[in-house]
């Protein structure tokens, strides 16, 4: 089968987003690499210009385009593959794939789809054939009904009876469904899942089951394994991506999880999958009753979840599957020795919770439901559960350290916390222990399995027990309170509490703050770790060899546990280790191109012929694959844990500047301990991140920069406001990527954000900043050695500054700045990096307008934008700054952006449609999840394509528009002229339509919603489907703009409609649609680009 295949294309899932992120960069990479191994040539679509599968040396052709029928199309006529692969980019891909299928696309240019017939993927993926198919072979599924209109769900409901769940067929991470308990919020849940789906399936909700999840893989002679088996630490009614999921299962007993197994390859065996899939249950542990809730036919969010937690990788073995080999033909590429005919059993336990950044939204509803809204996950692996959660609980970033010692969670009814699930839920029952509710109690109001809960009982138990002790005089000693007054000597305790805190994952920080030693933490912490190696409590390293010791492992993939007596790694102790720290769960601000930049690193490393060592979490990444380095420890990126690893590993040095913000924020109190830090200093680092010293050092050199204040009053706030003038920009202090930053235009705006966001206080100051106002932002993104800049690239935001540089669109090669602006950016970059001293990767943030230029910050790590500037300029930056952090020579490259013929241009994905109720509103607070990357010959060609692949469309007809301030109306005006003269009809809200009457534009007038017995309403017109876009450009943020201008935008997005909300980027997006159609956008590969 495989000798006549000669090219294969692979569909790639595009930007990241809710539901589909970094799960299908790992999957597709893995694919590549399997397919290419064979001979074959590959051929991508994919625009996330962030992400490893998009990089050189990975596919042989990359077409930054779109993943939709259209573009897919012009790419098969162009590169006539002989097979395509569906299963490896998600939701999008699969879609993409049986449009293709349906419309006879891939029959007319004879492209057979290879791995899981598109016949069995229709069957999985249309609930009523799904049903029928598992009714065949007396499987039972959840009764729904799949209805295509409003009256027809509310009548399903009935006769199912309520609480129901509605969901849109062919949809992904349950975009447009969710619970009901009745008709009144069927009604609403309807509307929505319609306008994602012309099917929308009713079905009776099973909350409180367990949802257990089996991997499965099969290949063409029907042969199956099942690889992985997981269960949902949540019951059944929050969706598997938003839950705590425990690998393997936990809490089934022997004739369970056979029984659920049998069932699993029968089904698969009769929907005739080739490849992996997963297959997941409600399952009554009380009647062992069960039913399948749903099966994908495509490598899931799950699948690199089990991938990575046992070792055995499922997308790489899926690849071979398709291309017709056997499980019996192929290695398990792990372990090197066994077949991948064998089943992974695990002797430790692996623990993944979701990160979300909720806070990040104006409005957003906090509840979790079947609907998707986490935003990244890290996976802990222990010897027990309680280390595995109480790791993974450390991971995700988000203030706690376990699930005990944390700050007191304010929470006035605990019954109903504990009912309603909320992104906190896990840190609500820790304070039910406290307040003394049972295990019963907690167990009825949330129906976690009980064997879960008592576990939890047992770490508080735990804890009770070390907040008797403290440390004096280096020795454990018990606090005086608790003394006995008879016996004086009992107050040297042994070490085994100590001991058996760390077996369930206490780290030092909690052991210190259970201790009473607040008062300097950090001092805390070190006395405890002294204390812990001196009686020999210190972790050891195991391998991850997948088959439990049935065969010697040769797997470089490790983790650490208290729970163990030897290290399964002999170390040499040659200092020829690099370190370089990876850049944790994605979130809001950082995300893929951190493993971009972390993969980078480790692929100079080896090439330069160093060990190269890799910590990381995160198990959707390229970086922590077990052959990108030649050790991987999957663990925690805390102080504690990094500084164990470095005792064991005895690097050369550790490289801080690719993974974000976390190792950066180590540099310091690693330098503290005497680690090599290679490239730029900590002191330097640290210099840059303290805006106090960075401040000054600007003003030491000349440097222009915004004014700003730190205050602490109410008083020197109005002082300081009345000195530069509304608008302001108010941040409390120390915090990562502009959270709970404002912007502030008027008095009583400020005073309402100081109340909400931070009680101005003498411990708690905010840092107040003058905010320009219609000035570009430009940023450099650079390479220095030693002080000197080698290389350096200048892109130019279309969007005006207080866009946050995560969400803006970026143009690059810059295209409309003064070249003295150009060349005065050049020139304050190089006194900056001279009087830090940088060596390896950083950027700097510019103000420019007219011709003052002023520096908003500088990050001496790689930033977001740098796998952007290096694809489109085709130097890679960070080989580069790797290279020059092992102090290898490094000559100037000598090509430079001004030669390039072609531009690039970076658009934000957003993923408000999941984030319910939030205000779909750009501001200096970043919300975007991902991001796309197109080329095009000039601006408006590369914006076209950047639009489309963040899932814009090009309108119809109907636009609608309501364009905010006068200054914002006339900037809106040539594209308000260009949609006229194209023919577009215009609908305006009053101020806009007044305004273009003026200037001779016709456009019809509709009423906001607070204009209640005016008609035409624009919310109606919505809801009609009459609107084929909205431009909606907010004023201010007072009151009534933000509830009329909300409920627009609002119900844009729930209904689906493109909407955008600057100016400038509608100008830009406007412009180029009315002066290029779809069939005027080249199809080039990446390659064709010179």
């Amino acid at each position: 089968m495989k000798e006549d295949i000669k090219k294969v294309l692979i569909l790639g899932s595009g930007a990241l987003k809710i539901g589909e992120a970094g799960e299908f960069d790992y999957s597709g990479s893995q694919a590549l690499k399997a397919i290419k191994e064979e001979g074959i040539q590959t051929v991508l679509i994919n625009p996330n210009i962030a992400t490893v599968q998009t990089s050189e040396g990975v596919a042989d052709t990359v077409y930054f385009l779109p993943v939709t029928p259209f573009f897919v199309e012009k790419v098969i006529a162009k590169e006539r593959p002989d097979g395509i692969l569906l299963a490896f980019g998600g939701q999008t891909a699969l879609n993409c794939g049986v449009a293709l299928y349906q419309s006879g696309v891939l029959e007319k240019y004879n492209v057979r789809v290879l791995g899981t017939p598109v016949q069995a993927i229709m069957d999985t993926e249309d609930r009523e054939l799904f049903v029928r198919k598992l009714d065949e072979i007396g499987v039972k599924t959840i009764k729904s009904e799949a209805v295509e209109n409003a009256e027809d769900a509310r009548r399903a409901a009935a006769e199912l009876g309520y609480p129901v769940i509605v969901r849109a067929a062919y949809a992904l991470g349950g975009l447009g469904s969710g619970f009901c308990d009745n008709e009144e919020e069927l009604d609403v849940l309807v509307e929505k899942a319609f306008s994602f789906s012309s099917q929308v399936l009713v079905e009776k909700s099973l909350k409180g089951w367990k949802e257990v999840e089996y991997e499965v893989v099969r290949d063409r002679f029907d042969n199956c394994i099942t690889v992985c088996n997981m269960e949902n630490f949540d019951p059944l009614g929050i969706h598997t991506g938003e839950s705590i999921v425990i690998a393997p299962s936990q809490t089934l007993t022997n004739s369970e999880y056979h029984k659920l197994r049998e069932l699993a390859i029968r089904i698969i065996r009769h929907i005739g999958i080739v490849g992996e899939c997963n297959v997941q249950y409600a399952f009554d542990p009380e009647s062992e009753d069960y039913r399948v809730i749903e099966v994908n036919a495509r490598l899931s969010r799950s699948s690199a979840l089990a991938s990575k937690a046992t070792g055995y990788p499922l997308a790489f073995v899926a690849a071979k599957l398709g291309l017709g080999y056997g499980l019996f033909d192929l290695k398990n590429s792990v372990t090197k020795t066994t077949s991948a005919f064998f089943e992974p059993a695990l002797d430790y336990v692996v623990c993944k919770i979701p990160r979300w950044d909720l806070g990040k939204f104006h409005g957003v509803a906090r509840e979790l439901g079947s609907s998707m809204k986490s935003v990244g996950e890290g996976m802990a692996i222990g010897r027990t559960f309680e280390e595995a959660i109480q790791k993974g609980l450390r991971m995700i970033g988000q203030g706690m350290h376990g699930f005990v010692e944390n700050k007191e969670l304010v929470i006035t009814d605990i019954d109903k916390a504990l009912h309603k699930p909320t992104d906190t839920r896990i840190f609500v029952i820790s304070k039910a222990f406290r307040a003394g509710y049972t295990i019963d109690q907690i167990h009825e109001l949330t129906k976690i399995d009980r064997w879960f809960l008592q576990k939890l009982y047992g770490i508080m138990c735990t804890s009770k027990e070390l907040h008797k002790l403290t440390m004096d005089n280096g020795q454990l000693a018990i606090k005086k309170e608790y003394r006995n007054p008879d016996n004086c000597q009992s107050s040297i305790v042994h070490s085994s509490l100590l001991r058996k805190a760390k077996r369930q994952g206490f780290s030092d920080f909690q052991i210190a703050r259970a201790f009473g030693l607040e008062g300097n933490i950090e001092k805390g912490m070190m006395q405890i770790r002294q204390f812990r190696k001196e009686h020999g409590i210190v972790p050891v390293v195991k391998q991850i060899d997948t088959l439990a010791a049935e065969y010697p492992a040769q797997t470089n993939y490790l983790y650490l546990t208290y729970s163990g007596t030897e290290n399964d790694v002999q170390y040499q102790g040659d200092h020829r280790s690099i370190v370089v720290l990876g850049s944790g769960a994605y979130r809001i601000g950082s995300s893929v191109e951190f493993d971009w930049c972390g993969v980078q690193a480790l692929e100079t490393i080896r090439k330069e012929g160093w060990r190269s060592v890799m910590i990381n979490y995160n198990p959707e990444t390229v970086s922590t694959d077990y052959d990108m380095c030649d050790r991987l420890y999957f663990d925690e990126l805390t102080f504690e844990r990094v500084m164990d690893i470095l005792e064991l590993e005895n690097p050369h040095g550790v490289i801080v500047s690719t993974g974000g913000q976390i190792p950066n924020n180590l540099a310091m109190r690693l330098d503290e301990q005497h680690v090599n830090i290679l490239g730029t200093s900590a002191k330097s680092i640290d210099n840059a991140e303290d805006r106090e010293k960075f401040s000054a050092m600007l003003d030491r050199i000349g440097v222009d920069q915004p004014r700003w204040k730190e205050l602490s009053s109410m008083e020197d706030i109005n002082e300081f406001v009345a000195e530069v003038g509304f608008p302001v920009l108010v941040r409390p202090s120390y915090v990562l990527s502009g959270a709970a930053m404002n912007v502030c235009s008027n008095q009583e705006e400020l005073e309402r954000f100081l109340q909400l966001a931070a009680n101005v206080s003498q411990k708690h100051p905010v840092v107040v900043s003058q905010f320009i106002e219609h000035a570009k932002e430009v940023e450099m993104d650079a390479v220095a050695d030693k002080g000197e800049i080698v290389m350096y690239a200048i892109s130019e935001h279309i969007e005006f500054a207080g866009v946050h540089s995560g969400d803006a669109t970026i143009q690059f090669p810059a295209q409309k700045l003064y070249v003295e602006t150009v060349r005065r950016i050049k020139r304050i970059s190089k006194q900056i990096a001279k009087e830090l001293n940088i060596s390896g990767p950083f950027n700097i943030q510019y103000l420019a307008k007219g011709n003052e230029i002023k520096v908003i910050e500088c990050n001496l790590r790689a930033s977001r934008s740098f796998p952007f500037v290096s694809k489109v300029l085709k130097i890679n930056f960070i080989e580069l700054a790797t290279r020059i952090m092992l102090g290898l020579p490094v000559e100037k490259p000598n090509k430079n952006e001004f030669d390039l013929d072609y531009v690039g241009i970076k658009a934000s994905q957003f993923s408000f449609n999941r984030l319910q109720k939030a205000d779909p509103v750009l501001g200096v607070d970043m919300a975007s999840t991902g991001e796309v990357g197109c080329i095009g010959d000039d601006v408006s060609e590369a914006v076209l394509k950047s639009m489309l692949s963040v899932g814009l469309r090009i309108p119809e007809k109907n636009i609608l528009l309501s364009t905010g301030t006068p200054k914002q109306k006339v900037a809106m005006l040539d594209a308000a002229k260009m949609l006229a003269s194209k023919g577009y009809n215009l609908f305006a809200t009053g101020g806009t339509h007044r305004f273009l009457e003026e200037n001779g534009i016709s456009s019809t007038r509709v009423y906001w919603p607070s204009e209640e017995d005016m008609e035409p309403q624009a919310l109606t017109m919505l809801h009609e489907r009459k609107i084929d876009m909205v431009v909606n450009i907010p004023r201010d943020l007072s009151a009534g703009e933000l509830n009329n201008g909300y409920k627009i935008r609002r119900a844009a997005i729930d209904l689906n409609v493109p909407l955008i909300t600057n100016a400038r980027l509608a100008s830009a997006f406007i412009e180029a649609f009315c002066t290029l159609g779809m069939d005027d956008i080249q199809i080039r590969s990446w390659q064709e680009y010179k």
